[in-house]
């Protein structure tokens, strides 16, 4: 019985810890995230993206820290524009030609 009460108290001291952990890890994962969202809208990098004449930029999507900028040409092509969010740089150009029927 002195075993069992002894058993009870240590699981109960587990639980109570665990649940401690658990509370500490969720409020540092939310406030790195905020302060690393929060630096990459107040400044981050700057850069330059030159355009042909008449180009339109008509979508953007953000995933996994790149952005794929779609772009109209003014001769009627598509081309996706791949960058890095962190450092600005772009990782690939795509170009989007129809082929023939």
């Amino acid at each position: 019985m002195r075993a069992l009460k002894l058993l009870v108290i240590v699981m109960g001291v587990l639980l109570v810890a665990g649940v401690a952990a658990l509370a500490v890890a969720i409020t540092y994962r939310v406030n790195h995230a905020a302060t690393a969202s929060a630096a990459a809208s107040t400044g981050g990098v700057t850069a330059a993206i030159s355009l042909p004449a008449g180009a339109k930029i008509v979508a953007t999507e953000v995933s996994g820290g790149r952005i794929v900028a779609r772009i109209d040409l003014p001769d009627g092509g598509v081309e996706l524009m791949i960058f890095d969010l962190a450092s600005g740089a772009r990782i690939a150009t795509v170009d989007l030609v129809p082929q023939p029927r």
